[in-house]
């Protein structure tokens, strides 16, 4: 595998992998269907189980213990807030307030210069931050940022919206919808840019350099070819 798609590969599994999308499904359309036959109580219980089946599941097969206890922290505090505020929409808060957040920090490390797409991709794949002094990387890097920007704003103000409605259903899909779709759309479109860009600012590995010519074995100009005596004419008798 090449390493670009080894950085690929990398930070999908950071973020759940293609299997998150029906992790984090799971406990949200559970939560709205009890909440739609059972009430409240019903809906928060059943959503925390849910999300006790998927972190188990992701145990069993030996996936990140990070993701698997960060998926069910989320699910388990989302059913509290729901609990304490007495309304159903109420589990969507956390996601709206962690949205608007995420924003905000996405925004702050552009206008510092210091862009999150360029911090963690670095990060993982070399750690320096000689990136900073390279002007097309910095541009992508910074772009690339404020687009993530837009996207939690973007998910932040639907769903703030919905919320103010009281469309917990509505709420519901905008959650799913653009929640891990719209998160690997963006992951896909930052890919493309980081990786076009790299290729061009990045010296070619060693193994791909032309050959430098051997030095010459002396300084010293050649030496003309010896010269031969000319031949004796033949003696007359």
């Amino acid at each position: 595998m090449t390493e670009p798609a080894d950085s690929r590969e990398r930070i999908l599994e950071q973020i759940g992998g293609w299997r998150g999308v029906f992790d984090s499904a799971l406990p949200v359309v559970v939560f709205v269907l009890a909440n739609t036959v059972g009430g409240l109580t019903v809906a928060v219980w059943s959503a925390v189980g849910a999300a006790v089946l998927v972190a188990a599941l992701r145990l069993v097969q030996r996936r990140s213990p990070q993701q698997a206890f960060g998926g069910l922290f989320g699910v388990v505090l989302a059913a509290y807030i729901a609990h304490r505020t007495g309304s159903a929409k109420g589990f969507f808060l956390l996601g709206i307030w962690a949205s608007f957040g995420y924003a905000a920090v996405c925004a702050g490390s552009v206008l510092v210069r210091w862009p999150l797409v360029g911090v963690i991709w670095e990060y993982v794949e070399s750690g320096s931050t000689g990136w900073r002094r390279d002007r097309s990387m910095m541009r992508v890097y910074t772009w690339t940022t404020a687009m993530w920007a837009g996207v939690f704003l973007a998910r932040g103000l639907v769903q703030h919206f919905l919320y103010d409605a009281n469309r917990t259903g509505w709420l519901a899909v905008a959650r799913i919808a653009m929640g891990y779709p719209v998160t690997l759309g963006a992951l896909g479109v930052t890919l493309l840019m980081v990786r076009r860009v790299s290729r061009r600012s990045r010296p070619l590995p060693p193994e791909t350099l032309p050959p430098e010519p051997l030095p010459s074995e002396s300084l010293a100009p050649p030496l003309p070819p010896p010269s031969l005596p000319p031949p004796s004419s033949p003696r007359r008798s």
